[in-house]
């Protein structure tokens, strides 16, 4: 191949537009540079930079609960190590939230502040929520809210205070705050601090649309109400209807006494009872299933007026309107009889139920809707016998009721037996006595929906009650109910130790056949043989009466802790003895 001199390549030159897009893009990168050095240059004058704030309900709240924790827990051990006590021992709340709401409320004008008073309150916070440089914080209790109106530069502690203690706190926090009083331009009441002080913080995620489970609400009763405050009103209808009795008792010359809640005989009433074990002495025991007997003993000793409210304890089945252990108050008025006691029921409940919601009728849900309830006295009366005949035979034409001694057991009995067949009832405990029970309420109780009487029971449904003066076989006792539901019972005193014996023995018997039949107790019958006046006594179930005033159709609802199955429990297929313990000698 022939070789030539070497080619030489020259860059062609560059044209005048190009030449104005490189310059520009030059000046521009150099700017960008200045312009960075220069931010450089003042956050390093300006120091380290500040967290921002963190808002519980953001980010963090879509962790798992048990992360949510763990973070929690981390931040709170921090903070310990830096040397904030998280749970301090004293914070000096001024006034209570409801205190503030009724002091504030009135007298500041929206938009406004006090600065010239400054007091302190202290609560759990519901909500948090940032808007621009503006936090707002609302804190619950006593029922009532309070807005907490906070920013950084307002803060009397400065801006790294208040960057710290609002960088803490979280939903369900309980918080102490200091500050002047206020009104947001919306005309929310507010606080204005000028400090802040968590007081004890919640460790668990609480959650924001309440609880949805109702077995979660009642295991965990203080999640329940920390959410939703209306659960503390249902208590304060408890807590007012507990008074009214006691103020209307105490008026009337009653004494309020205290009695044994464990006994060796578990009588007053007829029902299946709790056993345990006395250690020391070495023996069986029952809890309470009724205060009665202990307080006649009283009577007898001279006390003519006394009644107690406290729990009793029955083990027996759990719905909706029984509960293992429950609140009665139970009286005893010497020289009085079943008809002054039916008169003083319509009096106190119809003003109870006056003063506490304002009416004598109230509106009250069941399964088949609104029922309308009036307790304006006087109230119906039915004698149970009499009112069962005719009740049934209106009920199922072409049948005639003709009720045999009802306390002549085999005739009586055979009779009622008879007669389920002829109206399709199937009785349930072969004793008259369960069965007689099992008629009323398919037929009496099932029309009692304002409050009605039932009366003169037949004495083998009434061992402690007094024999019928004018009526053979029956007793001078009435239960009173409401919307289909026993609320009362009470009778004229059976006070014949002789016939008291006999009802004993008579009890007995059904216990073959019935585990809730009574026991005989031979004391009480002593007692009785030093003479117990004529005495009228009463008993009422303190939560049946809430759940009708507060429009609950649960007793789990009215009281704070029911009793609940553990989780994971497996009930026996067998039900546990009704009486004694195991044979464990004592220790």
């Amino acid at each position: 191949l022939l070789q030539g001199p070497p080619r030489l390549f020259t860059m062609p030159e560059e044209t005048k537009n190009a030449m104005k897009k490189r310059l520009k893009a030059e000046a521009a990168a150099k700017k960008k540079a200045e312009k960075a050095a220069a931010k450089q240059a003042a956050d390093a004058a300006a120091g380290p930079k500040k967290a921002k704030l963190t808002v519980a309900g953001d980010a963090e709240e879509e962790l798992d609960p048990t992360q949510y924790f763990e973070n929690r827990t981390k931040l709170l051990s921090k903070l310990e190590s830096e040397g904030t006590t998280t749970y301090p021992h004293k914070f000096n709340a001024k006034l209570q939230l409801g205190e503030y709401v009724s002091t504030f409320e009135p007298t500041i004008a929206n938009g406004t502040k006090d600065e010239a008073t400054v007091t302190s309150i202290a609560g759990r916070i519901g909500a948090i929520r940032l808007q621009g440089k503006l936090l707002f914080i609302d804190v619950k209790g006593d029922g009532v809210k309070v807005q907490i109106m906070t920013d950084a530069k307002s803060y009397a502690g400065g801006e790294d205070a208040w960057q710290q203690i609002t960088s803490t706190l979280r939903r369900g926090d309980v918080i102490g705050v200091e500050g002047c009083p206020g009104k947001s331009k919306n005309g929310e009441l507010s606080i204005f601090p000028s400090l802040m002080v968590l007081l004890s913080p919640c460790m668990h995620m609480v959650p924001k649309n309440g609880i949805q489970n109702v077995e979660t609400r009642f295991r965990q009763r203080y999640l329940d109400m920390i959410l939703d405050s209306k659960v503390q009103d249902v208590f304060k209808v408890r807590a007012a209807c507990i008074n009214y009795v006691r103020r209307y008792l105490d008026e009337r010359q009653f004494l309020e006494v205290e009695t044994p809640m464990m006994n060796t005989v578990h009588g007053g009433a007829t029902a299946r009872p709790f056993a345990t074990r006395h250690n020391e002495l070495g023996i069986d025991m029952f809890m309470r299933v009724a205060p009665e007997l202990y307080l006649k003993m009283l009577v007898v000793g001279g006390l003519d007026r006394v009644y107690e409210i406290g729990r009793q304890f029955r083990n027996e089945g759990m719905d909706a309107t029984h509960n293992p252990e429950f609140t009665t108050c139970e009286f005893y008025q010497a020289y009085a009889d079943y008809n002054d006691l039916m008169d003083m029921t319509e009096e106190m409940v119809s003003g109870m139920v006056k003063e506490i919601t304002g009416d004598y009728k109230i509106s009250y849900t069941t399964d088949e809707g609104n029922v309308d309830i009036d307790f304006s006295p006087p109230w119906p009366r039915y004698s149970m016998m009499d009112k069962l005949k005719i009740e049934i035979e209106k009920k199922h034409p072409g049948v005639t009721v003709e009720f045999p001694d009802i306390n002549d057991e085999p005739k009586a009995l055979a009779y009622l037996i008879e007669l389920c067949g002829k109206i399709g009832v199937e009785p349930k405990v072969l004793t008259v006595a369960k069965v007689t029970d099992q008629l009323v309420g398919d037929y009496i109780e099932e029309i009692c929906v304002n409050p009605a009487f039932i009366t003169d029971h037949p004495s083998c449904m009434s061992p402690l009650a007094k024999y019928h003066r004018s009526k053979p076989g029956m007793t001078e006792r009435f239960e009173l109910f409401v919307c289909k539901r026993e609320l009362c019972n009470a009778y004229t005193e059976l006070n014949n130790p002789v016939v008291q014996r006999q009802r004993f023995q008579e009890q007995a018997k059904q216990g073959e056949k019935d585990d809730e039949a009574m026991v005989p107790d031979e004391s009480f019958c002593v007692a009785l043989e030093y003479g117990l006046p004529p005495t009228g006594g009463w008993g009422m179930g303190i939560d049946r009466l809430t759940m009708f005033l507060t429009n609950k159709d649960s007793i789990r609802e009215v009281l704070l802790f029911p009793a609940m199955k553990p989780l994971g429990h497996v009930a026996p297929k067998e039900d546990a003895p009704t009486t004694g313990l195991s044979a464990a000698p004592p220790p």
